[in-house]
């Protein structure tokens, strides 16, 4: 739904409703600006020591196929 369409079906309410509308925006916002102050951010090597290290003998054939080798 585009703005224009929005505020269409918005000026077509009632008084009480279009406050309950103002409210509701209001506590979106809200909600967003909270979301996005809560991301932290990125730093070099944060992620270090997360990350589990496959076997040495990851590559090798496995013993399921060895007929068909």
């Amino acid at each position: 739904m585009n703005d224009v369409e929005l505020l269409k079906k918005v000026s077509e309410l009632p008084d009480n409703l279009k406050e309950e509308i103002g409210n509701y925006i209001d506590f979106l916002l809200q909600k967003s600006a909270e979301a996005d102050s809560s991301k932290k951010p990125l730093k070099f090597g944060m992620m270090k020591d997360t990350f589990i290290m496959v076997s040495d003998d990851f590559d090798e054939p496995l013993d399921d196929f060895k007929e068909y080798m």
